[in-house]
């Protein structure tokens, strides 16, 4: 008998818990803790302060709810977003400050939504393989959801029973009905969409205490109906193979198990405000859910590795589909650093990451997070070199990101192995990335696309993200006969990834990534390694790149190197191009104008330029026949959707396994104020490789001062236990492990 009075005494207390309001991000407990301290937190003061003034002017408009039209960047569009956008921020302020004002807007502004929604038609716009009805695609109307659900909770109490009643009815529930029953093709998947689907319903659900649409939102729907071979506007398949769906499955899947998430950086920062938000209204509402332990508490740890993938200056290292310049001051990464403290192990190092952001967020997460900074608990957030698998049991391969130096003059080189990435995957495997200062040294495209920018297209994905961004040649790898790897086909692309061969992180000394690639293309087998190599005769680390390439079949071989900067010089003569003619025809090709290019002839080259204020050399280890091409993007782009970037490519032609060495040097410095260069030539004199079998490469390195260095990599045997001897020219050298770096006494 007393075994069911506590039963029902705890199913009472949950129930309880469950209709409080607000509660699913901003918590009462929480309204009262942030009430209590209003004046004595200064960061939390001033920025509640920002926001008032923000909302305030927007009030003083009037209601603006215009019928749909328009793509990304349209007026229709962004003034949608806006009101969702202020609709959060002002259910908050109702809450802080008590003042009855905010929640008649929200009330106000829902209550004209709820009397049009159900008479409004499918978006006009037909771009989208799910159109919404106040965007042009279900996920913003996602978006919408999910900013305007936490809004609703706010203003829960101060709407009478009827008033909810009518904008659960003509609303909300037809509203999360929309984007999933009448939407399966995007709710169901495993994907970012989904993700804001997902969480859209599942958010609106917890306030409204809809079982039924809690459990759509954490499992997904019934797979029955659903065309697993449809695809989105990106080409990619709606669903996975697993045809598991719903919030744990879109955290089960793209997540490795340390947080990198398949779509890399740019999706993940995009991801993680759904995840995050309905992650905190599950743990708030449906703490035996708990959530944030789920797959080895892997949504909080999603947010340390998306920080550590940054350059010096916070932007997001632009892998895959990806827009330069989104960094860690994106309104998503303010939410996310708030939430990894706050339900986290209150981090220290992400409080210094609150203090640049500048801003917070105005609930529990964010009042925790100003009161830390204000009690002086703020240290510096430490990014070291690290790896991050990809793949659900990170068995997919992997980024690796090797750093070295001091922040404000930090080396990044960011080697990508990882699996394809979904939809926004690039077919670039092994392929690699090189900053300095927080500067692109080496880049990679990112994406083709004006995101919001109503003339490019709407807003939404260019053609070229297609012909070119995504292609292989935009990136700086390897290239066989003009072909992407997997001949550019996501069906091919999406059931391989590479393998890591071995890796060395290092505080101080050397450091190296080693992976495979053996799928990208049929009977070509690649090898690639990157080393920073340690030496102070250089200003920087060395940077060698060795490529090792096995093909029984002659092939053609283009390896590209995506420069920034001013050509400074040559060590081989150049032939001018008496008219400009694309490159090739197809897989990117077409859309690099040929500048100008050179024959070899020689065993070693250099090319050298100029960015910021430094110099950049590349000093190549060739074969008599190799070709240099310099290219500079744009060719069949009559519209100029692509930037005029320059590349410069090794051509290797009539060749079946193979060998390309290069090195990179970043060195020197140039005032425009002095006029003074200072080590503005390479350091190096000479590179040869020593011997190259299938076991093992040799590679040696000879300075313009002192001793040569020595590199040799077991090709086969990664073991670090695995000892190895060999003898080149009657000088025998042993070591033990899969490299050995040595200067020559």
């Amino acid at each position: 008998m007393k075994k069911g009075i506590l039963i029902i005494a705890l199913f009472s207390t949950f129930l309880l818990k469950a209709q409080e309001h607000p509660n699913l991000i901003l918590t009462q407990e929480g309204v009262h803790k942030i009430r209590e301290n209003l004046g004595e937190v200064p960061f939390f003061d001033s920025y509640l302060a920002e926001i008032k003034a923000e909302v305030d002017a927007e009030i003083k408009t009037g209601i603006h709810v215009p019928t749909p039209k328009d793509m990304a960047g349209g007026y229709t569009h962004e003034r949608h977003k806006k009101n969702f956008l202020i609709l959060q921020k002002a259910g908050v302020l109702f809450q802080i400050l008590d003042d009855q004002v905010y929640a008649e807007y929200v009330k106000e502004v829902l209550m004209e939504y709820a009397r049009i929604y159900k008479s409004l038609p499918i978006h006009p716009q037909p771009r989208s393989y799910a159109r919404g009805k106040i965007f042009w695609q279900c996920l913003n109307d996602s978006n919408w959801l999910v900013y305007v659900s936490q809004a609703y909770d706010c203003i829960y109490n101060f709407l009478s029973k009827k008033e909810r009643k009518y904008l659960e009815k003509e609303l909300f529930r037809p509203f999360a009905d929309y984007i999933s029953v009448t939407n399966p093709q995007y709710f169901n998947r495993i994907h970012n969409h989904s993700t804001w689907g997902n969480a859209a319903v599942g958010m609106i659900g917890l306030v409204m205490q809809d079982e039924e649409l809690i459990q759509r939102a954490l499992y997904g729907l019934k797979q029955d109906g659903i065309d697993v071979n449809a695809k989105d506007n990106d080409g990619g398949f709606i669903k996975d193979e697993s045809g598991k769906a719903g919030f744990l499955a879109n955290i089960e899947a793209p997540f490795s198990p340390e947080g990198y998430y398949t779509e890399a950086p740019y999706y993940q920062r995009y991801a993680m405000y759904p995840y995050l938000l309905f992650a905190v209204g599950l743990n708030n509402m449906r703490p035996q859910e708990k959530i944030f332990e789920y797959k080895g508490g892997v949504l909080l740890k999603a947010v340390n590795t998306l920080l550590n993938l940054t350059d010096s200056k916070g932007a997001f290292y632009p892998l895959n589909d990806a827009q330069k310049g989104m960094s860690y001051f994106s309104r998503e990464l303010v939410s996310a650093v708030d939430i990894a403290y706050h339900y986290g192990d209150q981090n220290p190092g992400l409080l210094s990451i609150a203090q640049k952001q500048g801003k917070l967020t105005l609930d529990d997460a964010g009042f925790s997070v100003a009161l830390a900074i204000a009690e002086g608990k703020a240290k510096p957030f430490e990014k070291h070199s690290m790896e991050l698998t990809d793949g659900p049991q990170g068995k997919q391969g992997g980024i690796t990101i090797l750093r070295s130096g001091p922040t404000e003059e930090e080396l990044n080189l960011v080697a990508k192995y990882s699996a394809h990435g979904n939809s926004h995957g690039h077919y670039d495997k092994l392929s690699f990335s090189l900053y300095h200062k927080g500067e692109e040294v080496l880049q990679d495209y990112g994406l083709a696309r004006f995101v919001n920018i109503d003339q490019k297209n709407g807003g939404g994905y260019l053609k070229e993200n297609t012909t070119w961004a995504k292609q292989t040649i935009a990136h700086n790898t390897l290239v066989v006969n003009e072909i992407s790897h997997f001949e550019g086909k996501y069906a091919i692309g999406s059931q391989f990834h590479s393998d890591k061969y071995f890796s060395v992180l290092s505080e101080n000394g050397n450091q190296l990534i080693s992976a495979k690639e053996n799928n990208a293309y049929k009977d070509v087998k690649m090898h690639r390694t990157l080393l920073l190599i340690e030496d102070d005769r250089l200003d920087n680390q060395l940077i060698l790149d060795v490529f090792k390439v096995d093909s029984k079949d002659k092939n053609q071989y283009d390896l590209p190197y995506h420069y920034f900067g001013q050509i400074m010089s040559t060590t081989f003569p150049l032939e001018s191009q008496a008219s400009l003619l694309p490159l090739g025809k197809d897989n990117g090709y077409q859309h690099l104008w040929l500048r100008s290019k050179a024959k070899n002839g020689k065993s070693l080259n250099q090319l050298s330029w100029f960015s910021g204020t430094t110099f950049r050399t590349l000093t190549m280890m060739n074969t008599p026949e190799d070709e240099f091409l310099f290219t500079q993007l744009g060719a069949n782009d009559p519209e100029f959707n692509l930037r005029n970037d320059s590349s410069f490519i090794i051509r290797r032609k009539n060749t079946a396994a193979t060998l390309f060495v290069s090195a990179i040097e970043i060195h020197g410095r140039y005032s425009p104020v002095s006029e003074i260069a200072i080590n503005a030539t390479s350091s190096i004199k000479n590179i040869t490789s020593t011997l190259d079998t299938a076991a093992y490469t040799a590679i040696t390195i000879e300075l313009t001062t002192g001793q040569p260095i020595q590199v040799f990599l077991s090709n086969q045997d990664s073991c670090e236990n695995q000892k190895h001897a060999i003898e080149i020219n009657g000088e025998k050298t042993n070591w033990t492990g899969p490299y050995l770096i040595q200067t020559i006494k």
